[in-house]
């Protein structure tokens, strides 16, 4: 029997997860209480379930997709930095498992590649501080999150002065955070958020089109390839973490 067969979520043709079969609303509530585990702290990240062929002990979580929706940037990223171990961070559970299956899928049909890359469901504005040790990170992605457009929910949204401490904190200085939407008052605010950051400064546009990672924004996600199709607009942030003056 081909992978696949008999298993209405999967393609019969790819053996991957049918999308269609995950979808759930485009965000949740990230100040709402959920019901996962949760590592206590950075030491109770249980490596061996999510890269069982890296497994050793000998690397760590080094880039964190925040709010990976369905994994696109994970599976781009993988190929593009083999050697780097990576995570995708979501909330919703169904867009969650989807990752898990396709992930699991990846690794079926190309043997040796995409061991890297791992998912967990899990609210990343409350628990960054329990996956990442300090200055463990080198990469954090923010792609098309949710805007909350109402001024009073504007405390929801995953890039704020606040929230910004515990990325600084997560990131190792020269790390780099990556920032798009296609609202631009939330392009807006992000941007602003950042330039008032005092451990934060921008790339240069040298740096900018020299980094391979930014030109995976517009492409690598769902939302990105949207907005390409509609010709709409774009608006990021990309900011470096530097060490305290």
């Amino acid at each position: 029997m081909l992978e696949g067969e008999g298993n209405p979520t999967l393609n019969k043709k790819t053996g991957l997860p049918r999308k269609r079969f995950y979808r759930a609303r485009a965000h949740s509530n990230p100040l709402s209480d959920s019901h996962f585990p949760v590592p206590i702290s950075p030491a109770q990240v249980d490596y061996a379930s999510h890269y069982p062929k890296l497994s050793d002990g000998s690397k760590k979580i080094e880039f964190a997709d925040i709010g990976c929706g369905f994994g696109g940037l994970l599976i781009a990223l993988s190929s593009l930095f083999p050697d780097t171990i990576m995570v995708g961070m979501e909330l919703r559970d169904k867009v969650t498992e989807y990752v898990k299956e396709r992930i699991v899928a990846l690794r079926a049909n190309n043997p040796g590649q995409y061991e890297n890359i791992s998912v967990v469901r899990t609210n990343s504005m409350k628990y960054i501080p329990n996956y990442f040790e300090k200055a463990q990170l080198k990469k954090m992605f923010f792609l098309f999150p949710d805007p909350h457009f109402k001024e009073k929910n504007h405390r929801r949204r995953v890039i704020s002065p606040h929230l910004l401490d515990e990325y600084a904190y997560a990131l190792a200085v020269g790390g780099i955070i990556y920032t798009i939407t296609d609202v631009e008052e939330l392009g807006e605010w992000m941007k602003s958020c950042l330039e008032d950051h005092p451990l934060f400064e921008a790339l240069s546009n040298e740096e900018l089109e020299a980094d391979p990672a930014v030109k995976l924004l517009t492409t690598a996600t769902e939302e990105g390839q949207k907005v390409a199709r509609n010709d709409g607009q774009t608006f990021q942030a990309v900011y470096r973490r530097i060490a305290m003056r």
